[in-house]
Parts: C-alpha cells; structure tokens; sequence
C-alpha cells in the first residue's frame, strides 16, 4: 500500500467497509426473513395474533376511508345546510328593511313626521297640536303593524328625542342607550335590523304581565325631507321569538341538531331547542315558560355538563366557544372534528357571520349523532379484536403448555442418562447450540461424546443445521477430521448425535495456558490442518470457521500431537450477535480474528483460500501468542484484515522464525486470494521447506503428552532443541534466567475437550 497515494488508499478503505457493511446488511435480511418464516411455521398460536393486527390495520385503514369519507359528507351537508339557513335569515331581514324603508317613505307618514320635527312641545297648544298628530301618524302606521305582526314603534329625531311611539312612555325620553347603537346607522342614511336585546319599555308576557327586558329587535329606517335629508328615524318593533326563532327552528336536523344565532357578546339571541335540558342544568332559571333567548352565554364549560359535569367559575368567566371565537371574528368556517358546545356537550358545527346585521348564526349536531355509524363500526371491529385477542391467549397458553410437557419429557429423557443405545456419563460442554455429554454406547461400550440439540432452540431451522453439520461431518474420513458414529432423536423429540470423544485440548486453551508453540511443533499441527481440509476442499466444502477452538490437539491410539479439525457443518455463525467475544478490555477473540477479506466484503463468494487464511492466522497466533490483527471493535477489526498488512510474525516471536515459514504464513494472510496458495496441499509443501519440519520428533511430543496427563506443566522447548535433552537443558536454563519456574503440581487443563457450538 505504500507504492499508492493516501486519497487513493482512503478511496480504497472507504469502499472495502461499504461493501462490508453491505454485505452484512444482506445477510442479517436474509437471515432474519429466514428466522421469521421458520417461527411463524413452528409457533401456531402467532397466527391469530398476526391475524389481530392484519384486522387491526385493516380495520384502521376502513374505519380512516370511511371516516375521511363521512367527514367530507358532513362538512358538505352542514356547509349547504347553513347557507341555506343563513340565506333564509338574510331574505327576512331584507323584508323588515324593506318595509321599514317603504313607512318610512309614505308621504303621509313622513308629512306626520315633519309637523312633529317642526312643532314646539313647550307650548300648549302645540302640545295639543302633537298629540292630533300622534295620533294620526299612529292610525297611518297601525295598518303596517297589523298586517305583518309588528308589536310596535317609535319615531326619533336627529337629537336622539322620541317624538313619538306606540308607548307613550317612551314620548320624549332622550339617548337612550339600547336605541342610539342603531340610530346613528339610521341617521347615516342606512336601513337595518337591529339583533334582539332586551326591551326598554314594559311589555306583556305569555302570562298577560308587564315587564320590562323582553326581547325586542327594531327594523328601522331613515325618514328623509323633500331634499332628501335624513331628518328622523322609524324603527318598528319585532318580537323575536316568532317568525325570527321560527326560521332558526327550521335548523332542528334529528335529536340534536340546532340552528341559533348570538350577537358580538357570545349572548344566545334566538331559542335553543335544549331549554327544558338547559333548565334541568341551572343554565337558565326554572321559570313559567323560561327561554333560553338573551339568558344563555354561549360558553364552553369545559366538559360535558350533560354527564354530571359542572365548572369551577361563573358562566361569564368562561371562554367562549371555539366557534363563537372564531364567528365573531368575521369567519365563515365549518369543524368536523369536534367541539365543545354551550352544555360542554361535543359537536360539529358550521358557522358564519353576518355584518351587516351584526349577528352570528351556528349549525350544530352532536357528534354521537353524526358519527353514529362510525362508532357502530369501530363497536363491531373492537369486538372482533377482542375474540381474536382471546383465541390467541388460549392458543398461547396450550402452547406454553404443549412445550412446557414436551420440554419435561425431554428433561427426564437426560436425567435418565439414556439416548437410544447410549448412556450419558457426565456434561463436558455447552453452547448456543446445545450441550455435549461424555457417554458410551451400550453395546460396543465405546467412550462417545453425545451432542445434544438445546430444546429451548428447537425448530426446523435449528434441526436443519444440526442434521447439515451431521452429514457434511460424514462424508470425511481423514484421520485429522472430527468422527460421527451415530445420529438420531428419542421419543421425546431429543435430537442428538454420537461422535468420537477426544481427550485433550483445544489450540486456544493450548496458547493461553502455555505461550506460543515452538516453530517445529507449529508446521507439525499445520500439516495435520492442511491434511483434514484438502479431503474437505476436494469434496467442495469450506470450512469457514477455522480458528484455534476449533482445533483440537490429541494423543490417539498411542500417536502424540494428532490434531482434530472441528465443526465443519458450521457455514457462518450459529448467534451473529455472540460471533465475537471480550476476554480482556478493547481486545476480541472469535471468529472475526480468523476471516479473511473476502468473508467480510463478500461472504458469498468465499472458496478454499478463505481458510487458507484462516490457516495462515492460526499459526500467527500459535507462534505469538496473539492474533494477527489487535482491534478495539470488530468493525475496526475487519477494516485491518480489508486494508492493513500484517506485521511479520518474527517481530512478536521469542524465537526465532525460519523464513520458509514466515514467508509462508504471510502469503496465506494476502489480501488477493490468488497470491495465496491455491490449494492445501500447496501450502503443506511450502511448510515442508522450512528446516525445522523435522525437529518436533515423536518422543518430544509423547514426552510433552507424558506431562500433560500426569498433571505435571509440560515445558515449552525452542525451536532449536529437537530432543528431549535440549529440552530438559532449556527448562533448567529458563528456570535459571527467570527465577522460577512452573511448578510439577500445577494442574493442566481438562483433558475432556470436545466440539461445542
């Protein structure tokens, strides 16, 4: 890498861990999928549970269609609705304008009018003389009064003084308040129609009392002289609680809907049809023939009133409602989603407001009512997720149940240490896969290790792999490869399957426990290695998981040092989440330590030269006791094995390392698969080279074995000392320079290693 420039060498990492990356995005789907096809087949009662949720987003997915759908046919008929109401308001308005500008201009009225204005009320005879046109003018108007049910009127000059009226107490009273806040749109030379308000003289009632404060609105126009001045007003007096209310009340849609109107105050101007509710609620008093008209502030409560609701404020501290809010601000709006009413009760509603008479007026329907058919579906929909919901916890609990009884009959199949025709003796493993039992097989009485799959993870993929791992194992017969004699499942449903039990130990326990190897004893191993994975290869296999716990380091059949290569059913990892593990801080040990560049960028198209690698970093570790690559995480792990050349194993080594081996070591750990050796037994040859293949003799490693299995800490010899003499000379000669050395009662580790998952 340092013939290239840096940008190109950072191009160049940048790419290797996005392809990384890629590659285990991929597989981590595919696996997932695989997991999630697998689980749904063996789990039944997951099906009604998914079929719940199917419903649920189903049920979600109707329930908006149909919700958007009626929104938008109630926002269209409320909409039409209240045009409708208002334009029927507006006509009547108009009318009352219109006869109030048709009195207004009767020549006789207005020739009344004009005496009135021109006459001084201080002398007596002109208080005579207006009393004759009082009274005239009265008969002359009597007429309009009668025809079209108006309760009354007066006549007002430019100084806000009543010249006249049908209630002669109202006869020269001056600026008064609830008439001035229309005369003056009079006096501009505009008709209009006053919002009702409370009346200002006595008039009768239902009950045939006089009482002041009844509802009134005026229709009023100006009177004008024959110059077309404004010299007076006529207002006429309308009872609102007839033809005005009666037009609101034609809004009345169902149980709950209304139409009112409400003047700028939020004050309620026409009846409600909820007077008798509204009594019952202390909204307005419990009187004879009580209406809610200018009694009833349209606020919101802030809950439903209707349900037992009551606010902690009076009615005028309240808010107004949300449409009131927006009404009296000049909009013409319509809410679909809900809303507070004066009751608190929700509603939807559409709204206006109207300027020109300066009055508001509001379509509402509860909202039970108007989604009554959506909340009859939402009823049906919930009870069906309810009995889904239950049939899945019954299914879930028999399940539970089912597997529990299964998993009992499995536990006592092993605690009556009896498989078929093999006795469990003692556990000597675990794993993610399952547990490994010292056994012997009931006839041959032969030692066996017995494998078992882990219950708990029993299911057709775990099945699958356990069986793959069975028969691949099966086609190998060379002597360095692990042997299986047996595979099956008991009664209860227990996989397992019989292989030869190996007494000793493991290359990585080996290293940990001893230091490195002498460079003799490592080409030794390697060649065994390279012996087990050349049958492998020529039968199309890879390994994939080479590393130093797969690599077991026996005597066998009185032949010292015979390695074991383990697992080979295991094609990638069996928990991608436990493929590495922390043994001291920032440093990794595992699987990742042993793969090669294309098994990270690309783990598809690995071939025989992915464990070559794999190969090349075991005798790194053997020798150096440590791992070619040091990584604080495993992405940083797998950029250095896509980017970094390793450093000569030499430079980490106590002794010395011949070149054959060296240069061997480092072309297996080549970035290119094609600058490695292409084969196994190409690489055996390189091994062979080296001048020290030899030096590891026979009775050097049944010497060491010898050690090992009386429990006494065998020494490491160099790779210069070939004979049990030498061996002996650097013992002495290591104890002299270090000042101690490892005592003869130092216990070697367990000798009943063998494969675990």
């Amino acid at each position: 890498m340092k013939f290239f420039s840096p940008n190109f060498r950072n191009s160049l990492l940048n790419r290797s861990i996005a392809a990384a990356r890629q590659s285990w995005v991929a597989g981590g789907l595919s696996q997932q999928v695989t997991r999630t096809r697998l689980f749904l087949k063996k789990q039944l009662w997951v099906w009604p549970i998914i079929a719940v949720i199917l419903l649920f987003v189903i049920g979600v997915f109707v329930q908006s269609a149909i919700e958007r759908t009626m929104k938008a046919n109630l926002s269209a008929g409320l909409t039409a609705f209240r045009d409708l109401q208002t334009q029927m308001l507006i006509s009547w308005l108009r009318v009352q304008e219109s006869n109030a500008q048709a009195e207004a201009n009767d020549l006789d009225v207005r020739q009344h009018i004009y005496e009135l204005i021109k006459t001084d009320p201080s002398e007596k005879a002109d208080a005579e003389t207006l009393s004759r046109i009082r009274n005239e003018l009265t008969k002359e108007v009597s007429a309009l009064l009668s025809s079209h049910s108006y309760d009354g009127y007066f006549v007002a000059n430019r100084n806000h003084e009543i010249i006249a009226s049908s209630d002669q107490e109202l006869i020269g009273q001056k600026n008064v308040v609830e008439y001035d806040k229309f005369l003056d749109r009079i006096y501009d030379g505009e008709a209009t129609v006053t919002p009702p308000f409370p009346s200002v003289v006595r008039m009768d009632t239902e009950q045939g009392e006089m009482r002041t404060g009844q509802p009134v609105m005026y229709a009023a126009a100006p009177v004008r002289d024959d110059s077309f001045q404004v010299v007076g007003a006529l207002a006429l007096r309308i009872r609102p609680d007839e033809e005005f209310t009666r037009i609101l009340q034609l809004g009345q849609v169902g149980e709950t809907g209304e139409t009112y109107a409400f003047n700028r105050d939020g004050m309620l101007v026409s009846n409600s049809r909820f007077d008798e509710e509204l009594i019952l609620l202390g909204l307005i008093p419990d009187e004879a023939e009580s209406r809610s008209i200018l009694r009833l502030l349209v606020r919101d409560p802030g809950g439903n009133m209707t349900t037992g609701y009551r606010p902690n404020q009076r009615r005028s501290k309240l808010p107004m409602t949300f449409m009131v809010r927006d009404a009296v601000d000049g909009n013409t709006n319509v809410n679909v989603d809900g809303y507070n009413d004066y009751r608190g009760v929700p509603v939807v509603g559409a709204w206006t407001w109207i300027p020109k008479y300066d009055i508001g007026l509001a379509v509402e329907v509860d909202v039970a009512q108007s989604y009554r058919p959506l909340f009859i579906l939402k009823q049906t929909f919930w009870g069906l997720y309810t009995l889904l919901g239950l049939a899945a916890i019954a299914i879930f609990i028999f399940t539970v149940i089912v597997a529990k009884l299964q998993r009992k009959a499995q536990a006592a199949a092993i605690e009556a240490q009896q498989l078929g025709q093999y006795t469990l003796e003692e556990k000597i493993g675990s794993g993610a896969m399952g547990e490994v039992y010292k056994g012997f097989h009931s006839m041959l009485r032969r030692p066996t290790a017995v494998k078992l799959l882990n219950p708990e993870i029993v299911n057709d993929n775990s099945v699958a792999r356990f069986e793959r791992e069975v028969q691949i194992t099966c086609k190998l017969n060379n002597p360095h490869t692990i042997a299986i004699y047996d595979y099956g499942r008991t009664p209860e449903g227990v996989f397992y399957y019989a292989m030869e039990y190996l007494s000793g130990i493991d290359l990585q326990k080996m290293v940990e426990t001893y230091g490195p190897l002498s460079e003799s004893r490592v080409l030794q191993i390697l060649d065994q290695i390279c012996s087990s994975l050349y049958e492998a290869h020529s039968l199309g296999l890879v390994h994939r998981d080479i590393k130093p716990a797969n690599l077991m380091l026996n005597r066998r059949g009185g032949v010292p040092d015979v390695v074991k290569v383990l697992d080979f059913g295991l094609v990638k990892a069996v928990d991608d989440d436990k493929q590495f593990k922390m043994t001291t801080a920032d440093s990794l040990t595992g699987t990742p330590l042993y793969m090669s560049p294309e098994a990270i960028q690309t783990p598809a198209a690995v071939d025989a030269r992915s464990d070559l690698y794999a190969v090349g970093a075991v005798g790194y570790y053997l020798l150096t006791g440590r791992p070619v690559f040091e990584a604080r995480n495993l992405v940083e792990l797998c950029n250095l094995h896509v980017t970094e050349t390793p450093a000569a194993p030499s430079e980490f080594s106590g002794d010395s390392i011949s070149d054959q081996l060296e240069s061997a070591l480092l072309s297996c750990l080549e970035k290119s698969p094609s600058k490695r050796p292409q084969t196994a037994r190409d690489l055996s040859m390189l091994l062979h080279r080296s001048p020290h293949f030899q030096e590891w003799t026979f009775e050097d490693a049944d010497a060491w074995w010898g050690k090992f299995e009386r429990g006494i800490r065998p020494d490491r010899p160099s790779s210069s000392q070939s004979s049990k003499k030498k061996e002996g000379e650097a013992t002495s000669s290591s104890k002299d320079a270090s000042g101690k050395g490892a005592s003869d009662d130092d216990p070697p580790p367990s000798m009943d290693r063998t494969i675990i998952q």
